[in-house]
């Protein structure tokens, strides 16, 4: 929604006033009377704070060109990355030492300074013009989203399964008059069109493999090693923290060398073969190894992802017919987003329903924490431990395919220079079923 809007009005206006929305809305977070006003808060700031994601990578698009944009790209998505390594810890030390209410407050400072500089230093783009906005595509799109992510929530819940069955169906349903409506919209949300050129269908799918096959898991990773390998709490953060280090690292180096060299297609397919190959290892390794292990092998996980996180959505961008780079930089996010969630949502359900029919007699699942299957006994850990290995060996299986999906699409990736607007699917292109 936002990324159409940016096209319509221009990306600076909707950059500042997400600003505006997320230095408010973090203030009533910190004044948030109940859980209830915190809730709502929450959701606003997660609006906003979509709006100055995408309407900071549409800046970049419409000030750059294809050449530079790689680097300046990844300069963007390496702030993911720095903001997983570092937020934990200033948030922790800031709740310790003041208190929660700051960890909001303190966006309202470097909020204010950011918007001054944001103002002097962004230049106005103008926009295509203001159109009819497409209302009915933008509320099938959201209920659609909203229904699935609750009926794969519910599925393995053997008391939801109505409720599962019903989300499902209205899932379906409101998806399937998405697609309806955006094929006969004069100004679609998310324009179908697009999927016909080449280059914009098969960065989309590489682009969601990073929202499917490791944001999803990444939540997880520290629970597994807590029960696998009965570390602490801390120990078991190494593992991400090792992921995230190899996303920054090949995310900067393939954005500076995409730039220099002016050839992308080596890196998305390079990234998806490391990304396959590491969460195929990930699925034999048994339980009771030196925990270095499986860091390194998530390292390379996270290097692989790396290598085209932010080059993707450059090298789509650059596909973008003129006057739509928002919409297409906020189709490549969105298809990202929905993969995580409905693929964290399907992941956290797996693991709830196989764990609980797999523990220890005298263990309920409802309240298995790491410190108490830390005073258990030697053979209960020993029977969890194998249980989550055995859990998650499938996870990391079908992850890992899910890269190799995107090896498949990483050789359908067009050269650089080579001419644009080749139809994948022609019928996208003429609007009709």
């Amino acid at each position: 929604m936002l990324g159409k809007v940016g096209d319509m009005i221009g990306p600076r206006a909707v950059f500042l006033g997400s600003m505006v929305v997320f230095i408010a809305s973090s203030i009533g977070c910190g004044f948030a009377p109940s859980m209830l006003w915190l809730i709502i808060a929450r959701v606003v700031q997660g609006m906003s704070s979509a709006g100055l994601q995408l309407m900071s990578q549409t800046i970049i698009a419409e000030t750059t060109t294809p050449r530079q944009r790689p680097k300046y790209m990844a300069v963007i998505g390496a702030a993911f990355p720095v903001a997983i390594l570092v937020g934990p810890v200033i948030g922790g030390l800031i709740t310790d030492y003041w208190s929660w209410q700051w960890v909001f407050w303190v966006n309202a400072p470097v909020g204010i300074v950011a918007f001054v500089l944001a103002v002097i230093a962004v230049p106005h783009i103008p926009g295509g013009g203001r159109s009819r906005f497409d209302v009915a595509g933008s509320a099938t799109l959201t209920g659609g989203i909203v229904a699935l992510v609750l009926a794969v929530t519910w599925v393995v819940d053997t008391q939801q399964t109505v409720a599962a069955l019903v989300a499902f169906a209205i899932a379906a349903v409101c998806l399937a008059a998405f697609l309806v409506i955006e094929l006969r919209a004069a100004h679609p949300i998310v324009p179908l069109r697009h999927f016909a050129d080449r280059t914009i269908a098969t960065g989309i799918v590489i682009s969601a493999i990073v929202g499917i096959g490791l944001f999803s898991i990444t939540a997880y990773l520290p629970t597994y090693f807590q029960m696998a390998y009965r570390t602490s709490a801390t120990v078991s953060g190494f593992v991400p923290i090792a992921t995230v280090f190899g996303m920054l690292v090949s995310n900067l180096t393939t954005g500076w060398m995409a730039s220099r060299t002016g050839h992308y297609r080596a890196f998305p397919l390079v990234g998806t073969i490391l990304g396959a190959a590491g969460l195929a290892v990930m699925a034999i390794l048994p339980v009771g190894l030196p925990l270095w292990v499986p860091m390194l092998v998530m390292a390379i996980v996270g290097l692989g992802t790396g290598a085209f996180m932010s080059l993707i959505v450059a090298v789509v961008q650059s596909a973008a017919p003129p006057g739509e780079t928002g919409t297409v930089t906020a189709t490549v996010n969105l298809v990202r987003q929905v993969g995580a969630t409905v693929a964290t949502a399907l992941i956290g359900g797996v693991i709830g329903f196989a764990v609980a029919g797999g523990l220890p007699p005298g263990l309920d699942a409802a309240s298995l924490t790491p410190a108490v299957v830390h005073a258990a006994s030697a053979a209960d850990q020993t029977q969890i431990a194998q249980l989550y290995r055995d859990v998650f060996a499938p996870i990391f299986l079908s992850l890992a395919a899910t890269y190799a999906v995107g090896i498949v699409a990483s050789l359908r990736c067009r050269p650089a220079g080579s001419p644009t607007n080749i139809p994948t699917f022609p019928w996208l292109r003429r609007g009709i079923l």
